[in-house]
């Protein structure tokens, strides 16, 4: 590179006037070396940016005098440590709103310092691999001055910016700035990965981030079939599954055939794939997060991150405290956009803890200082690595109870005694959620049964009004054979107490069909610990539609299999003797019948083997 570039500053730039930089792995690092370096003469000149991958020298404090940030998203320690010591501002903005900052004035810009490729024969550059708000930008400075780069890869969509429009260009070859991947061996990521994968349709369209967690997503992704891309950025985890023939854009509703972004990040490779290929498509930002385009996407999963999500749903993710950390971002565009779409899910990911395991990042209230990105009624799933918590058309309370369950063990009882201060649950409500880790790693199994998709999982304490429901859906009939009465009320506290279980010691499972966030439960098993001989009680009962499709019959293996791994040594039954239906499942599974205490009554035994617990 030449150390200078033979450009008169004081012919395009005055003192005082607002500047635009080009985006992440666009920024124009020619242009910004030889501003600073025969610039001099150039005071207060604000700087407008989003994210840069750049070292972002002109936010150091030795040239506070000449230049002052102004980001719309912070990243890099350089550009954090400029706002927390007010050398440095942040915008919030939603980023499909950033382009009209410029376009109506509010942020009027002077210069625009932009990054293109060569010109082809047609005379048009192209934005390369940052399309996003620098086209608003190239589009509503007063002048425009552009890096041209023949490592820029020419892109295809809404990239085009004729030679007309550019005031000054200068030749200058410069590798693109790369973006490692970061390795996802970790357990906790891969957790979240797994969940993340399980919401995912095939055929979904999805939009992701950068980072562990989105790259674990991505790798669990990886048997899934016709998934599609509209996502306001594209990295090699999005290549990766390209390649593979995971990601065919085959049954998106909007944009079929193309990955839809507005930038991407990552490696050289990244950057070879994407030049000249006509399936990507690069848009600026108010196109591709603009939440009625994204809503045209049929199934479209939305997956961002945050730093922390307290107990109604409140997403934060800008910020720590009173210091801000990085931006808004597409996060907010994106889970409006999914939650207009037709089958779409919000889903926000994040660790349970802090990195040191000291802190729970599910909390009973925000912190001082830090500010909601996401509103609670934006967000449709909150997924950690003990689970996911569905908070759509829950009650406070609900939400309370889902999000506790999803929270790290050495914290539910903490956040439990959090939310009672404040009556979002009641005061009989005393059980925190208690995982059943024999059920394997993602905590439920996928079951099919009649042809239909169901999950076998534990009942939780945010199944309180389910549970009702499925009470009273149950017929006299129903109710005498596993009652042996008519029970006429299942009240809120005592549907409470019954799915308020310690799971470490009785056990209780539901069988439950989903579609979205709509959950009904259509079959409950449990048994209780008899401790003096170290046996249980088990029964259950199964809504009338699905009686003699195999559900009871595999609640009932599974609690054996538990109490197996539990080293119990028996298992008992109380069975209504003209109750033949249930009778048969117990038999089958090698029950043996027992004098009976009562009359009417069969008493059913199961030995089981020597304990298998590890």
């Amino acid at each position: 590179m030449p150390s200078t570039l033979g450009i008169d500053w004081k012919k395009y730039l005055k003192s005082g006037q607002r500047i635009f930089i080009g985006s992440h792995a666009a920024v124009p690092g020619a242009l910004m070396d030889d501003l600073l370096a025969h610039g001099r003469q150039l005071h207060d000149i604000e700087i407008v940016q989003l994210l840069t991958l750049s070292d972002n020298v002109w936010a150091n404090p030795d040239q506070q005098h000449r230049f002052k940030v102004n980001t719309f998203f912070i990243g890099g320690d350089t550009i954090r440590q400029a706002v927390a010591e007010g050398r440095a501002d942040y915008t919030p903005c939603f980023m499909s709103d950033i382009p009209h900052l410029f376009t109506d004035d509010i942020l009027p810009l002077d210069v625009a310092l932009i990054m293109v490729s060569p010109a082809d024969q047609h005379g048009y550059h192209s934005l390369g691999v940052s399309v996003d708000v620098v086209a608003a930008a190239a589009k509503a400075a007063k002048t425009v001055i552009a890096q041209v780069n023949p490592r820029m890869p020419v892109t295809y969509g809404q990239s085009f910016i004729h030679r007309d429009q550019i005031d000054l260009c200068i030749d200058c070859e410069q590798p693109l700035p790369e973006l490692p991947l970061v390795e996802t061996d970790n357990e906790v990521s891969e957790r979240i990965g797994q969940y993340i994968a399980l919401l995912v349709d095939n055929g979904a369209t999805i939009q992701l981030g950068v980072g562990r967690i989105c790259n674990a997503v991505l790798k669990y992704l990886g048997n899934h079939k016709d998934l599609g891309v509209h996502s306001d950025m594209i990295t090699d985890g999005i290549m990766a599954l390209i390649q593979k023939g995971v990601i065919t854009n085959r049954q998106k509703t909007f944009h079929p055939g193309k990955v839809v972004t507005s930038f991407c990040v990552g490696s050289q490779a990244l950057y070879n794939f994407v030049h000249h290929n006509p399936h990507i498509g690069f848009y600026p930002s108010e196109y591709v997060n603009s939440p009625a385009n994204i809503a045209r996407n049929d199934r479209m999963m939305a997956i961002n991150s945050a730093i922390e999500v307290d107990l109604t749903g409140q997403v934060v993710a800008d910020s720590i405290g009173h210091q801000f950390y990085s931006g808004i971002g597409g996060q907010v565009d994106f889970c409006r956009g999914a939650s207009m779409s037709a089958g779409g899910k919000p889903i926000i990911a994040l660790p349970s803890t802090t990195e040191d395991g000291k802190h729970s990042r599910i909390v009973p209230h925000i912190r001082e200082g830090a500010g909601v990105v996401t509103s609670r009624g934006h967000v449709h799933y909150v997924v950690t690595e003990f689970g996911v918590a569905s908070l759509r058309g829950k009650s406070i309370r609900e939400r309370a109870l889902e999000l506790i369950r999803v929270a790290h063990p050495k914290f539910r009882h903490q956040l439990l005694q959090k939310v009672r201060e404040h009556y979002w649950v009641p005061h009989y409500q005393q059980q925190t959620p208690v995982d059943v880790p024999e059920l394997g790693k993602v905590g439920f199994k996928e079951l099919r049964i009649d042809g239909q998709s169901f999950d076998l999982r534990p009942l939780n304490p945010s199944d309180e009004r389910r549970l009702q429901e499925f009470f009273y859906s149950h017929t006299k009939e129903t109710l005498q054979l596993r009652y042996n009465a008519v029970p006429t009320q299942m009240s809120r506290e005592k549907s409470c107490n019954l799915v308020s279980v310690d799971q470490s010691k009785d056990l209780a499972l539901c069988i439950v069909r989903q579609k979205g966030s709509a959950v009904q439960i259509q079959a409950v098993g449990r048994y209780y610990l008899l401790p003096a001989s170290n046996s249980c009680e088990v029964a259950f009962v199964t809504r009338e539609k699905y009686q003699g499709k195999g559900m009871a019959k595999r609640l009932l293996d599974t609690m054996i299999a538990i109490a197996c791994q539990r080293g119990l040594t028996a298992m008992l039954a109380y069975v209504r003797a003209d109750n033949q239906p249930m009778l048969n499942v117990f038999i089958k599974a090698g029950f043996v019948r027992l004098p009976a205490d009562e009359p009417g009554e069969v008493t059913l035994k199961l030995s089981l083997p020597k304990a298998t617990k590890e």
